[in-house]
């Protein structure tokens, strides 16, 4: 193990000796915000820890079975006892690297997830509501709340824009790579011929922002205006200004919200997504820069690239970030989305792992 890896691990271990002290003080409690604080980090070092000693428990074996090499009625035993031992040391020491990784501050985020029609008119907004079915499905999967915050509806029943909230453990962390173009190949119902079109959504994921102070949003620099709702609701619908729209003026940022009769909650919903985007803006700014000085395949957040292809006559799946073709189109479109997702960690994890070692 390098000496670099060795010394932070040794920083670590120190560290959680430091917090288990702090804990065991009578008084610790009293300030629960600093309890949550120091508990959280007790939870992510333990692991690590705990894992740094049994390295150095299966070091002392190697040691004492080299010691055993100099009996000759014990030197195949010994030899046996030092390669399986070896073989665990280096297994160690990479779960340990992938634990060393530097972690997403939004990992454990909610999320605002937008989907938004593109090209293929009819057939586009029919693709962004399958693609809501399939991500509602995942949440439903995982246990995820799911809670409509706008949607715009076409006529043949899909979507041309929808935003929904998932709330959850770790959505952020599962879904982040999911943002970008989506492409449908299939024959759409408004098709006679039985030609296979082609048509496409936008999908963008934004982790939520803690609180909408965590993004400065100058109220100086927002215009708000109410209007009233429309579409199915009741008779309630159309009585009251109700509708909230707020535009970022030095962004072009504009976000409505009218899925609440309460003016008052709409344009509380409305600032919460606005942060979120705006967040979400400064996030691709920085991968933007990151992409500069090294290619992601998968992290440059780029909306505009197209990540992945179904093709419903083949029945198969395309992620083409990471050249995985999967022949299960039916299930991921019912939310299996996991072995999708697992890959695209997998490989995110590879590029940062060779990224720590280039660097170390």
């Amino acid at each position: 193990m390098k000496s670099s890896m060795l010394a932070k691990l040794e920083q670590l271990s120190d560290r959680l000796t430091e917090i288990d002290e702090l804990l065991m003080q009578p008084d610790v409690a009293s300030d629960q915000e600093n309890y949550r604080k120091l508990n959280r980090e007790h939870a992510e070092l333990a692991p690590v820890v705990a894992l740094y000693k049994d390295f150095f428990q299966v070091q002392q074996d190697v040691e004492t079975a080299r010691e055993m090499l100099a009996d000759p009625e014990m030197k195949e035993f010994a030899q046996q006892e030092i390669g399986e031992a070896e073989e665990k040391m280096a297994k160690i020491e990479e779960e340990l690297q992938i634990m060393l990784l530097p972690k997403d501050p939004d990992d454990g985020k909610n999320i605002y997830l937008e989907i938004r029609a593109g090209t293929g008119g009819d057939e586009s907004a029919l693709f962004a509501a399958d693609l809501l079915r399939m991500y509602t499905r995942f949440a439903e999967k995982n246990r995820w709340k799911v809670e409509v915050v706008s949607a715009s509806m076409s006529e043949l029943g899909g979507y041309r824009e929808v935003i929904v909230r998932l709330v959850g453990q770790d959505v952020y962390s599962r879904l982040k790579f999911e943002s970008g173009g989506h492409r449908v190949q299939r024959v759409p119902v408004t098709e006679t011929q039985g030609r296979i079109h082609t048509s496409a959504c936008t999908v963008a994921v934004m982790p939520e922002a803690d609180d909408v102070s965590e993004v400065h949003i100058n109220p100086s620099e927002i215009r708000i205006d109410t209007f009233r709702a429309s579409g199915a609701g009741g008779q309630h619908i159309n009585k009251t200004d109700s509708a909230v729209r707020i535009t970022h003026l030095p962004t072009g940022i504009v976000v409505e919200c009218q899925d609440d009769r309460s003016q008052h909650k709409n344009k509380a919903q409305a600032m919460q997504v606005l942060a979120a985007r705006i967040k979400d803006k400064q996030l691709r700014e920085q991968q933007a820069r990151e992409a500069a000085t090294r290619k992601s395949l998968i992290g440059s957040g780029d909306r505009s690239e197209r990540i992945r292809t179904y093709n419903f006559p083949q029945g198969r799946v395309t992620d083409h970030r990471i050249n995985l073709t999967l022949y299960k189109l039916e299930f991921i479109m019912d939310g299996d989305l996991d072995e999708l997702v697992n890959a695209l960690a997998a490989e995110h994890r590879t590029e940062l792992l060779a990224e720590m070692a280039a660097h170390a």
